[in-house]
């Protein structure tokens, strides 16, 4: 142990001045916060967004559209995607969600919707929430059957 290497032992020195503490603290009167004026009040607190009194960014961008709190939310598949599962043999003839969702295609809480892209050659019966009428169409030209649950 040498001298350069003594310190006070840990938490027993405070760091800096205590603020409002009188006038022979040196840091009394003002307590630091400088002359009248909003912020050297107690209780003050600035609103987030607060810019000075100019309008803040959040009004003075303008505001647009309508967001529906109803929406429901489909996840689509397309009819290419259930053909070529089919030809690698992941799906033989019913489509389920559970079927669905053990490829990865959607989840366990997903609305599906069935859509037309591509061509349907395999005979399948789907069931799932809703289908477009294209693919509806489809399903039934292939000799499958659409049943929405």
């Amino acid at each position: 142990m040498e001298l350069n290497n003594l310190k006070p032992a840990k938490g027993s020195v405070k760091s800096g001045k205590r603020i409002g503490r009188g006038e022979g603290s040196g840091k009394g009167g003002t307590a630091t916060r400088g002359h009248k004026g909003q912020k050297s009040r107690s209780g003050y607190s600035r609103k987030i967004g607060f810019e000075g009194g100019q309008m803040p960014l959040q009004r003075r961008v303008p505001k647009f559209g309508f967001k529906n709190i109803n929406r429901k939310e489909y996840q689509g598949v397309n009819l290419d995607v259930l053909q070529q599962l089919v030809e690698d043999g992941k799906i033989k003839d019913t489509v389920t969600l559970e079927i669905l969702m053990q490829n990865g295609l959607v989840g366990k809480n997903d609305l599906v919707k069935i859509l037309g892209r591509g061509e349907l050659k395999a005979k399948l019966n789907i069931s799932v929430h809703k289908f477009t009428a294209t693919a509806k169409a489809a399903i039934e030209k292939a000799g499958g059957e659409a049943v929405t649950i």
